[in-house]
């Protein structure tokens, strides 16, 4: 069996599962099954925003952050309902239970996905059969469906999990890349977004394989260091391992500025707060990251230094957001001496693609509305300076939680167990 374990390369599986709110829901109500559904935020309105969707929905052409109304209009039999967290989270944890009965070495990158490293596996069986047995365990204790990839590195496995879905297992090799991935659409690729692939359409680059003999010094310039890493990932090199403490990580992104002179006059204080706060969300952003938890650092004419920090309910990159949390940590530990230095930091940085925002119903609605806004909003500031056009101060919504729990047996037990 080792013979089908490489000797100097690894064994990664990416674990994805499919259309995981809607499938819970499924498993929850059999009488769901086969039918399209869709998991949407304000279900009462004709306006909310369609967080995800069933397979069944999909072949009407029914997609995520669709309005209610033209999902409706697309498939008029369209069953919708609200999403339960709380029923997705415990999902979640006993989907990760089962992964590492198989390997320690699991590393969860979001509430429907991760990554395992197999490569001393072998007593367990091949990867193939590893892959068969994590599919049938979830799928036959969970009634959960979820689609593998069998690759040597997390890129090549993210990639071939995607390449059949539901229930689909692809073994995706170095030697295969230049055969299956190259001949594809560079927007195609894990990891490129719209307008990164815009970007690199100005300089001829269609394919994955266009990216993956570009010239280095040329991705440099268009898009930083970030161009030769997409480079690397489009000849299938990617050296990250699988660290199971990473969604643990402490990284952090923060400014700090010294003042001109001392100050104990609040608005310029919160001024600068802002100024602050526009850089950290500048680079969370430059490196697609987001912070969860905010800090602010204060240090008084005598030198005296404090930091403050708090969670947040949900990952964040928005300049708004920093600032809000920012000002109101601030005027709480302030204590109206004069100031020398602040600072803000966003703390417990996770990448962007790697986050699961705790949404609530509205929330989910109201960031998928934003998007447009922030994208035209990002284009006349970086064409006529940042001060062309401001967002002005939202009203405090209330937030509504979810009480309601995952009845299944199999839950019901993993919870007693804790």
């Amino acid at each position: 069996m080792k013979d089908m374990y490489p000797r100097n390369g690894k064994v990664i599986l990416h674990v994805d599962m499919n259309s995981f709110y809607a499938s819970v829901e499924m498993s929850y109500d059999e009488s769901l099954k086969g039918k399209p559904l869709a998991i949407a935020g304000n279900v009462e309105e004709r306006r909310g925003i369609i967080v995800t969707c069933s397979y069944e929905a999909r072949k009407f052409g029914v997609k995520t952050t669709m309005p209610i109304w033209q999902a409706k209009k697309l498939c008029p039999q369209l069953i919708i309902q609200k999403p339960n967290f709380e029923r997705y989270r415990k999902a979640s944890l006993a989907i990760f239970e089962v992964l590492r009965q198989y390997t320690e070495i699991v590393e969860p990158v979001s509430i429907d996905e991760g990554y395992m490293d197999i490569s001393e596996c072998a007593e367990l069986g091949s990867p193939l059969e590893i892959a068969k047995s994590i599919q049938e365990r979830i799928h036959n204790t969970m009634d959960l469906p979820c689609s593998i990839g069998i690759a040597p590195n997390k890129f090549l496995a993210k990639t071939a999990s995607d390449m059949k879905k539901p229930m689909g297992i692809t073994v995706l090799r170095k030697r295969d890349v230049s055969r299956i991935l190259w001949p594809l659409l560079v927007g195609e690729m894990h990891g490129i977004g719209g307008k990164t692939s815009e970007k690199l359409l100005t300089i001829g680059i269609k394919t994955i394989g266009d990216l993956a003999n570009a010239h280095e010094i040329q991705l440099k310039q268009l898009l930083g260091i970030n161009g030769i890493r997409l480079k690397e990932r489009a000849n299938g090199i990617d050296t990250r391992v699988v660290d199971p403490e990473a969604i643990f990580d402490h990284k952090s992104i923060g400014n700090s500025t010294t003042l001109p002179h001392d100050s104990t006059n609040q608005r310029e204080l919160v001024g600068v707060l802002g100024k602050l706060s526009g850089k950290v969300a500048a680079r969370l952003k430059n490196k697609r990251l987001l912070g969860q938890k905010i800090g602010i650092t204060i240090r008084y004419k005598d030198r005296r230094t404090i930091t403050r920090s708090k969670m947040v309910s949900n990952p964040f990159f928005e300049k708004e957001d920093i600032l809000n949390w920012a000002t109101d940590l601030f005027l709480k530990n302030w204590n109206g001496e004069a100031i020398r230095l602040l600072g803000v930091t966003a703390y417990d940085v996770i990448e962007k693609e790697a986050a699961f925002k705790q949404l609530d119903i509205f929330s989910f609605q109201k960031d998928a509305e934003k998007e447009p806004l922030y994208d035209a909003m990002e284009h006349l500031q970086n064409k006529y300076g940042e001060n062309i056009i401001k967002k002005g101060l939202a009203l405090k919504e209330r937030s509504i939680g979810t009480d309601t729990s995952f009845s299944k047996d199999f839950f019901e037990q993993s919870r007693s167990k804790k």
